[in-house]
């Protein structure tokens, strides 16, 4: 685990020796006078020496983040095991320990997401750019007391860099060769009176990608990223300090790094003749509508070759971002007690177009529209520490509002033409609104009972009130609404208008529903903490955590099975769809060790099980839509490692492993894959659409991830130095897919990364060479089934998508600061 966050010397936590290797170790760091640097983190809301800390936690420094070009949390998740970040077609998800949140604008991550203290839940908000940053704090396991808002998985905490009482700036500039990155950077900071000192941090990156789409011809997929972010530090007296932040970002797509691939006819059909896969499907369709109907417009279509080659077809898909940040932090001490205001906003909006049949074929687009405005307060005591008791205490309230539309498009030269004529510009939206207001108290108290011996006890009480109201419209050619239902009654509710249409990928229009939750939860949190030896900290947590229930935004149809008013007549099927969904729960045990080992070396463990309960899941309904579920429950346990040693003077290896046993002990309604009602006929559900997932491991869920990285420095003469980090990245095989189709399996693999850099001793400038995933790897960070392959080829033949993560990559960086 790369631990290399903001460090000073070990001054303080000088760790005598230790039996065996220590004596080794200490021998050789005495000759050569090493001293391991400290790493010093807030996960417990003050400066703390990572040793100290009770609790499993990856560290990586503002500094590392530059070297490595992690410019956002996907990259991010290559160092820190057990932690990953998926972009779906229409989401994103952060996932750590396996426990996720699933495709949903209604859901918050189940990981909390934290920037200079504000909570960041929504989905879209993981996709911002880093830079400028301090460190990023990686925690996992339920983080309820001093984190709270639902981070039930765990929880990301970002430090912005600060203004300093210094004059000092940077100018960094990187281009990568492959996908033609460009990547510029410049900060300055300084002191603006004897007061007051600022900082001022702009950002731009411009990516035009390595897929090829056969299509548009362009390069995906194509990232245009801008962010200026300005802050205030005014210290007028030793008691008051003033911090404000403003940050606007504009992060912008265009095209995907997606593809359809391993086109299929479902295995028992095979040979017999009786089945078609996708692929060819849709090859037959277009021909017949291009060539032997001459329909007009006719149908784009450039084909698929069906491999993992990172060539695609799709039309002008697109996703822009707009966000804007203020906040403003006041600390004044109180005689010893620090008190703490922080003030948070932030608003966003992003819009999207997706070509989300995943083919070069047109067939329908999916536009997508959302706005999202939050703010927050906190204050917060603090005692001084070094006491009998040591205590944090604090007040909680957020207030948010989220406006959603998206729509499915048929345009006039649709493939869907083949199977009605109607299916010409015509258009289905959904409109949504959710309002959420909470509020908490919250307190952590550490009793020093002797030297040695800590009790730690924890408890967040929280209120919650939700709202939210949905509807589902159908569009005709004229663009005008229709009734969900025929107005004179005449005319069968599945067979009115363009219900029927619709009807054919279950989605079912109906007027709004609305709908009212409040919650209120108490979640304790007790730790023991033992230094069983001056260097040797031992630990035992129980924690409770809670991420409250919400309402599904993404549902195609109306929640009330008594309410039909479309039907998929090729399936037979009512449509019924979700609104509300439950709060989930967890209960997590850990014990830890953390030890040093002379002044040269480090090493962590923590062992963990938690139980979820109502674990809430998004499930694909087969044909385009997702539905909230909840799982009834899972079992997680496994082991988390981690440890550095400075070697020799210049030469430091760090290394994580961590395992990780997922199980649902009660999941049966679970979204069947392809062909699994053939398949595995015993695991369906009277339902005939859900399957029995018990027993199965959840998607993204690794047994085995690790690292090792080897960061070298060595003199070259007086005025260079050469500077060379050696990264090994290892994944086990896991399933990226929701539904858990044994098809859509990621193969295990090791990433090699290397950065070789020459620059001044003083650190002034640098010249870098930069490589990522030297070995090329394939990565599938997300896949699923080809929406309305299943449709088209009758049930017989699928296809999958799959987002693939970034090939080998080349790039020069050179950095000059003043």
């Amino acid at each position: 685990m790369p631990i290399t966050a903001q460090v000073r010397p070990l001054l303080t936590h000088r760790r005598p020796l230790v039996a065996g290797l220590a004596l080794a170790l200490a021998a050789g760091a005495q000759a050569q006078d090493l001293m391991l640097e400290e790493v010093i983190v807030t996960a417990q809301k003050r400066a703390e020496s990572l040793q100290d800390v009770p609790i499993s936690v990856s560290a990586v420094s503002g500094d590392k983040l530059v070297e490595a070009n992690i410019s956002n949390l996907e990259a991010l998740t290559t160092y820190v095991p057990n932690f990953s970040m998926n972009q779906s077609g229409i989401s994103n998800n952060i996932t750590i320990r396996g426990v996720s949140s699933g495709i949903n604008p209604g859901f918050e991550q189940s990981t909390g997401m934290y920037v200079d203290n504000i909570y960041y839940g929504r989905g879209q908000l993981a996709r911002s750019p880093l830079f400028d940053l301090e460190r990023i704090e990686v925690l996992r396991g339920p983080q309820p007391i001093l984190f709270g808002k639902n981070s039930i998985a765990g929880a990301v905490s970002m430090v912005t860099a600060k203004p300093t009482q210094t004059f000092e700036g940077s100018v960094t500039a990187l281009y990568e060769t492959e996908e033609e990155r460009q990547d510029y950077r410049v900060v300055l900071s300084g002191p603006l009176t004897d007061t007051l000192s600022g900082r001022l941090s702009l950002m731009y990156r411009d990516v035009e990608g390595p897929y090829t789409n056969t299509v548009t011809g362009d390069d995906e997929k194509q990232e245009e990223e801008m962010v200026y972010r300005g802050s205030l530090l005014w210290e007028p007296t030793q008691q008051l300090s003033v911090w404000a932040k403003y940050e606007h970002s504009d992060f912008d797509d265009n095209g995907r790094n997606v593809e359809l691939t391993q086109s299929i006819v479902r295995e028992d059909l095979a040979g017999t003749g009786q089945g078609t896969d996708y692929i060819t499907a849709l090859d037959n369709f277009v021909g017949l509508a291009n060539g032997v109907l001459g329909l007009q417009p006719p149908v784009t279509y450039t084909g698929s070759d069906g491999e993992l080659n990172r060539v695609r077809g799709g039309n002008s898909d697109f996703h822009d971002n707009q966000s804007d940040v203020f906040v403003l932090k006041v600390d004044y001490d109180l005689g010893g007690l620090t008190l703490t205001s922080t003030t948070g906003y932030l608003e966003y909006e992003f819009q999207q177009d997706c070509d989300c049949d995943f083919t070069s074929a047109t067939i329908f687009n999916a536009l997508q529209d959302e706005a999202f405005e939050q703010f927050s307060q906190e204050i917060r005591v603090t005692s001084p520490g070094g006491e009998t008791l040591d205590y944090i205490a604090g007040l909680y309230y957020q207030t948010n509002e989220l406006d959603f539309e998206d729509s499915i498009n048929v345009m006039d030269n649709s493939l869907l033409r083949l199977l009605n004529p109607a299916f010409s510009n015509i258009r289905t939206r959904r409109f949504a609104d959710q309002e959420s207001d909470m509020w908490a108290a919250f307190a952590q108290v550490t009793w020093n009972i002797s030297d040695t011996f800590r009790l730690v006890l924890g408890g967040r009480y929280s209120e919650e009130e939700k709202t939210a109201t949905k509807s589902q419209v159908h569009f005709g050619p004229d663009d005008q609404p229709t009734p969900a239902t025929d107005p004179t009654g005449q005319t069968p509710n599945v067979l009115w208008g363009l219900n029927p249409l619709f009807g054919a990928f279950s989605i079912e229009p109906y007027d709004t529903i609305s709908g009212k939750r409040k919650e209120e939860e108490f979640n304790p949190l007790v730790t023991l903490q033992w230094d069983a030896t001056d260097d040797m900290m031992l630990y035992a947590t129980y924690v409770e955590g809670f991420k409250a229930g919400g309402f599904d935004i993404r549902s195609n149809g109306h929640p009330d099975p008594n309410v039909v008013n479309a039907q998929n007549l090729g399936r037979g099927l009512d449509i019924v769809g979700v609104f509300e969904f439950e709060d989930e729960s967890a209960e997590s045990f850990e014990v830890g060790a953390k030890m040093g080992i002379g002044d040269t070396a480090e090493l962590n463990i923590a062992a963990f099980y938690t139980e979820y309960t109502n674990l809430q899941t998004s499930q694909f309904d087969g044909v385009l839509g997702f539905n909230v579920r909840n799982a009834g429950e899972a079992e997680i346990s496994g082991v988390e490692m981690d440890g550095r040693w400075l070697v020799t003077q210049g030469l430091t290896l760090s290394a994580a492993v961590a395992y990780l046993d997922f199980e649902y002990t009660d999941f049966k309604n679970n979204q069947c894959y392809f062909g699994q009602q053939v398949l595995d006929p015993g695991a369906v559900q009277p339902d005939g659409v859900t399957c029995d997932a018990t027993g199965k491991r959840k998607e993204y869920t690794p047994e085995w991830t690790g690292s090792l990285i080897a960061d070298y420095v060595m003199p070259l003469g007086d005025s260079l130095e050469l500077r060379t980090t050696l990264d090994l990245n290892y994944s086990d095989s896991y399933t990226y897919n929701p539904t858990l189709d044994p098809r859509s399996e990621q193969d295990s693999f090791t990433k090699v990364n290397l950065r070789v850099a020459v620059g001044a001793p003083s650190g002034q400038w640098e010249l870098a060479f930069v490589g990522q995933n030297l070995t090329d790897e394939d990565v599938v960070i997300y896949g699923g089934e080809a929406p309305l392959a299943g449709t088209l080829t009758g049930g017989t033949g699928m296809a999958y998508y799959k987002f693939l993560d970034r090939p080998a990559t080349y790039a020069l960086q050179g950095t000059y600061r003043f």
